[in-house]
């Protein structure tokens, strides 16, 4: 479990997040041996058929109120007042809320640690209001129900880089997150053969302010925990940095060296946990 960066709070969880199937619960032991924490999925996961036996099988499997999340079924649904139910019989104390759009319906939640998943149009719009609950500890996004939300097919290029609309709305989420002092988690990377591409946006998400990644795989962790680790050389270079620090603005490796540099070198060593 990872300590919170400076102004955020609430969410230690990371950075490796892994999605368990909710009618699947035997394979959260594995899950959690492989991954900082674990999702179990009671929607997109679980067919609509199977929601009853998901349901009865996470109270029977008590899962660790410290390392694992509960997604939930949207505020829409009929689902979602039965996994509220059936929550309340187990020591879970992190929910996910798939499809999170309007703050009033994450009321019954006041007494958890909430995850927003921002993976609609309205979701990414009501980003903000749904960061500043008392109860959300953090922020996710989504691009698959994103595009498919506003009549998209397809939320990448070809070359497996994001379409315009899908960045736009992960930076939103991140943005929304940071402002409330709120921790932001990156959407899953759906292509589980992917490992470089993977590597390239967990990197990316690292260095952007993304607290954690979400995955479907456990063959993905590794390359995750890779990425949020920072380089030798951004070690050295934070750690130099810091040494020279005297209060106020000065010029180190031929660059000039302010307050914002500063927290950005001291991120980059908590990074790398020290």
């Amino acid at each position: 479990m990872s300590e919170a960066p400076p102004g955020l709070r609430g969410f230690t969880l990371g950075p490796a997040l892994l999605f368990v199937p909710g009618d699947r619960p035997e394979r959260l032991a594995k899950a959690l041996e492989r991954a900082d924490a674990a999702i179990l999925d009671l929607e997109d996961a679980v067919a609509p058929h199977a929601k009853t036996v998901a349901r009865e099988a996470m109270i029977a499997a008590d899962p660790d109120p410290e390392r694992v999340v509960v997604r939930v079924n949207g505020p829409e649904t009929p689902e979602f007042a039965h996994d509220l139910a059936a929550l309340s019989q187990t020591r879970v104390r992190t929910v996910m809320v798939a499809k999170a759009e309007d703050p009033a319906s994450l009321a019954p939640l006041a007494d958890y640690d909430v995850i927003a998943l921002c993976e609609t149009a309205r979701g990414v719009v009501a980003a903000e209001q749904l960061a500043a609950l008392p109860q959300v500890v953090a922020l996710m996004w989504g691009a698959e129900d994103l595009v498919a939300s506003i009549g998209g097919t397809s939320s990448r290029f070809a070359d497996g880089t994001y379409r315009d609309v899908a960045r736009l709305a992960r930076a939103r989420v991140l943005l929304a997150a940071g402002a409330f002092g709120k921790r932001a988690i990156d959407a899953v990377h759906v292509d589980i053969a992917d490992l470089e591409g993977l590597a390239s946006e967990a990197r990316d998400a690292a260095a952007s302010g993304f607290a954690a990644t979400a995955c479907i795989h456990p063959g993905q962790v590794a390359t995750i925990r890779d990425a949020y680790v920072p380089p030798p050389a951004e070690i050295a270079w934070a750690r130099g940095v810091l040494a020279e620090a005297d209060g106020g603005a000065f010029r180190y490796q031929g660059r000039m060296i302010d307050e914002p540099i500063l927290r950005h070198a001291r991120s980059l060593l908590q990074r790398a946990g020290e």
